[in-house]
């Protein structure tokens, strides 16, 4: 079904906010960011124009993985406050227009919740079948080399089975050892699931962001065995085949939204993280009339300069994929189901460090990924610190990392001496996540404004330059821009449900293609490329175009069928197309 004026639900016109507490503001001056330092900053989300604003993981944790390691669903960590603050901020949001969202994380919970505790008691404890246990490979010894039920990795390097001692059998993690995956085949877990979903949105919050959400259904067999999975790094097999997109998935994803949203669907927001998903999934799982999900996160295009070693090992972008890429989900979901749109979260490098110029031309590299991004058909999401076109941190040594999976890759590749010191810098320089993890710059002051203490992790040191009061000083600014283009996306129908067309998909360094809705028509263009560029433009195009955005003070101009655009230009026109 396509969405249309009269029907289009309201997330497609909103601009969400991604918040990672540890590094947002500090409330509090121990070094970590709170729910009061939140408090603080909230005029300046009215200020940007968002209209909805995510928090990662809030929730009672040991934070072995900065948090996705939950202990107590119902409760925040007293590192960022109390529930009370957390009411606070909810409210302080919806008094100006701004809904909550909550990452859920039920794939897996924390080895220190309390259902864990319980299911490694005993093999007889009521919740052992809570969580994904099973005896070593028949014919070996528990503790022996190879002896784990599968031979699955981990996201976070190593066997994703972890031996307990005290019943002589493994549990499953799909990522840290503190992170046992719950078994979602036991109609208990999901009920459980389901209460604590209700809970919140009865406290008030207005959706949410599920983590990893197509890794709860495992693929069984009818004696309960799970699969080896094909061999990928020594003796590691890939755990995708019997874990993504399992085959009751689609089946739990209903049950939910029964169980929990019916009667509250249409002021809600939910989406999936979904790592592995191909298009025809997302149309299945975004499909309103399926009831399960309104979008999903693809990470297709964030993989896409990987290298043969994997992320840490970066291999050059090329556009073209890019492009190839963004018009295949842009196409498969022009009918049926909807997009999220995000270059930057929690997980990614900085974009403008990643596919853009964080030197010389930073502001308009910056914007014009922004442009770019924002123009397409689906919801945008903006990553703490996008918005003032903060960089990837350029630590320089590897004790300035703080990232598990940083530091577990480091630790797995130095025991295979598969890099060297400097190359393995170099990787966690350009993809680690603490680059998006160091604190947002508010200002010059030492520690950028963040906090008066001793700050979790290092600041990066441009703050002095690149901060939100600078942005804000400067009406030409990252800052700015982003606010011109929520405020777009507001006010021009056809950005949020125009027809979307790929242009030049060939072309090494730009970026190109229109909206079209009734008789409205964008054309988007933004250059990837430090040089100037000239491209033919489509017919119809002109000097009597008018200029809806662009990040120059004065627009390409066009002429003879063609546009030049200037280092890093991004330039939205709009004409009529009748009447």
């Amino acid at each position: 079904m396509t969405f249309t004026r009269e029907d289009a639900p309201w997330w497609t016109t909103a601009v969400v906010y991604q918040i990672y507490p540890r590094s947002f503001q500090d409330g509090d001056g121990d070094g970590v960011g709170d729910l009061r330092g939140v408090l603080q900053r909230v005029d300046h989300l009215a200020e940007l124009g968002v209209d909805v604003v995510w928090f990662s993981p809030l929730y009672r944790s040991p934070q072995d993985d900065n948090g996705y390691d939950i202990s107590d669903y119902q409760d925040v960590d007293p590192l960022f406050g109390t529930l009370e603050d957390l009411d606070e901020v909810v409210a302080a949001l919806h008094a100006r227009g701004i809904k909550v969202v909550m990452d859920l994380v039920v794939n897996h919970t924390s080895d220190e919740h309390p259902w864990f505790v319980e299911s490694r008691s005993s093999t007889d404890n009521p919740k052992r079948d809570w969580y994904w246990w099973r005896p070593p490979r028949r014919g070996m010894t528990a503790g022996e080399p190879g002896a784990e039920p599968t031979n699955w990795g981990s996201f976070f390097s190593g066997p994703a089975w972890e031996l307990d001692e005290a019943t002589g059998e493994y549990y499953l993690h799909l990522f840290s050892r503190k992170q046992p995956d719950l078994n979602w085949e036991n109609p208990e877990v999901r009920q459980a699931v389901y209460a604590m979903m209700r809970w919140w949105l009865d406290r008030g919050v207005d959706g949410f962001r599920m983590d990893v959400i197509n890794l709860i259904s495992k693929v069984v067999g009818e004696d309960g065995s799970l699969k080896d999975g094909p061999v990928t790094h020594g003796a590691l097999g890939d755990a995708g085949p019997g874990t993504n997109n399992g085959p009751r998935l689609h089946e739990f994803l209903h049950e939910m939204h029964q169980e929990v949203f019916a009667g509250r669907r249409e002021s809600l927001l939910l989406v999936g993280e979904t790592p592995g998903a191909t298009v025809e999934d997302a149309v299945l799982f975004t499909d309103p009339r399926r009831e399960e999900l309104d979008m999903v996160f693809t990470f297709e295009h964030v993989g896409l300069d990987h290298g043969p070693g994997g992320k840490f090992d970066p291999e050059p972008l090329d556009l073209r994929d890019v492009k190839a890429t963004m018009a295949r989900w842009q196409a498969g979901l022009q009918d049926v189901g909807w997009n999220s749109l995000y270059w930057d979260n929690h997980d990614q490098p900085r974009i403008v460090s990643r596919f853009g110029d964080d030197g010389e031309y930073r502001r308009e590299s910056a914007t014009m990924l922004a442009t770019v991004l924002h123009l397409h058909r689906g919801t945008p999401y903006v990553y703490q610190g996008e918005e003032l076109g903060m960089t990837n941190a350029h630590f320089t040594s590897l004790d300035q990392y703080r990232d598990i999976e940083s530091l577990r890759y480091v630790e797995h590749a130095r025991a295979l001496g598969h890099a060297s010191e400097d190359q393995l810098l170099a990787g966690l320089a350009a993809m680690g996540r603490d680059n998006a993890r160091t604190p947002v710059q508010w200002d010059a002051s030492p520690n950028a404004g963040f906090t008066t203490g001793e700050p979790w992790i290092g600041v990066n040191p441009n703050h002095r330059t690149v901060n939100a009061e600078a942005e804000r000083a400067d009406p030409r600014s990252v800052f700015h821009h982003y606010r011109r283009l929520i405020e777009l996306r507001h006010t021009e129908p056809a950005v949020a449900l125009g027809d979307f067309r790929m242009l030049l998909p060939e072309h090494p360094h730009v970026y190109g293609f229109t909206r079209t809705l009734d008789d409205v028509q964008l054309l988007v263009l933004g250059s990837f490329s430090g040089e100037e560029q000239t491209v033919d433009v489509p017919d119809g195009w002109d000097e009597t175009a008018e200029r809806v955005l662009g990040n120059y003070d004065v627009a390409a101009a066009l002429g003879g069928g063609a546009v030049t655009l200037r280092p890093w230009e991004a330039l939205v026109l709009r004409r009529r197309t009748s009447g």
